[in-house]
């Protein structure tokens, strides 16, 4: 009887180990030596962890739903979105400082109706296939663009023919290994001029689910949390690249969405499914752009002077600052 008792009595106590924890709260995977068994350790350590957030989740939703009502609301999660650093030149809408500085800068003429843009598209010595089709599919995304090829031309001499034909925009695409890789946007005929990093470029006949080819219609254009005072100067360069009256029988729209200081380009035509429902369908090209510098001016490499520089090693190295 008292050895019937005494494996009953130790029943609990294995169960109780088995639910307990299985690493000890010091254990470091990195301090076993053997590459196999520290693999296996952290994938163990890695189902255990994963098993507590469910296990925790399930609690807290048992408790939501006895609470009903009176369940407090869910904790909003952190992203590196909601956690950005605040910068100080965020613009405000209703700044007068910044309405006058608007009103002053360099696209004051084009926001005024004073002119109409006049785009011309050119690369890098001797193109590639793929950087020419990218010229020929930005021409007809951009109203009133023209694509030459430059033959071996210096900015510098391009830039005053340029002026002299009446031309606002001067867009430079550069390759590096038959892909390119780098956009200059200069506005004419004094300035600013931007140098962008390309990457993540997708032509049309690279799409899937793509629609047919765009028309002539000029886009409607959309600029998304373009909110510092360097991000709205890039925001106006791209709004200054498209004439003022988009032409909606066309349905045809350019998005520059900057998140995290990368500013992502996308070109769809919304469709009307019914009189509550519209799709949208994308067109192509897609690529995203990260602002290397900014430039007072017209492009000049050696005596230019720059407002803004990107810089790789900053002594502030956070996530959550951003400069756009």
């Amino acid at each position: 009887m008292e050895s019937s008792v005494n494996q009953n009595e130790a029943k609990p106590e294995s169960v109780d180990s088995a639910s307990a924890p299985v690493f000890p709260p010091t254990f470091s995977v990195s301090e076993i030596k053997n590459k196999q068994r520290r693999h296996l350790m952290f994938m163990r350590l890695k189902q255990e962890k994963r098993r507590e957030k469910l296990s925790l989740k399930k609690k807290r939703r048992k408790e939501r739903e006895a609470l009903g009502d009176e369940a407090p609301p869910k904790p909003v999660p952190k992203t590196i979105e909601n956690q950005r650093v605040y910068d100080e030149t965020t613009v405000d809408p209703e700044d007068e400082e910044v309405a006058f500085d608007e009103g002053t800068d360099e696209f004051s003429a084009y926001f005024n109706r004073l002119t109409n843009p006049k785009v011309l598209i050119t690369t890098s010595d001797r193109p590639r296939g793929r950087t020419v089709r990218f010229c020929q599919q930005l021409a007809t995304i951009i109203p009133d663009s023209h694509v030459y090829y430059r033959r071996g031309l210096a900015l510098k001499r391009i830039i005053p023919q340029c002026i002299a034909r009446g031309f606002t925009y001067l867009i430079v695409i550069n390759e590096d290994r038959k892909v390119p890789n780098g956009l200059v946007l200069c506005h004419l005929p004094d300035g600013p001029t931007a140098h962008f990093k390309v990457s993540s470029v997708r032509l049309r006949k690279e799409m899937k689910r793509r629609g047919k080819d765009p028309t002539k219609h000029t886009p409607e254009v959309i600029l998304n949390n373009f909110t510092t005072r360097l991000g709205h100067s890039i925001g106006r360069m791209f709004a200054a690249l498209f004439p003022h009256d988009p032409e909606f029988v066309g349905r045809q729209v350019a998005t520059f969405h900057n998140q995290r200081d990368f500013i992502f380009f996308r070109f769809h035509r919304y469709i009307f499914k019914n009189e509550k429902r519209v799709g949208i369908q994308e067109l192509g090209p897609r690529f995203t752009l990260k602002l290397r510098s900014l430039q007072k001016g017209t492009f000049d490499s050696k005596f230019g002077e720059y407002e803004w520089v990107h810089k790789r090693h900053e002594m502030d190295t956070s996530r959550r600052k951003f400069h756009l």
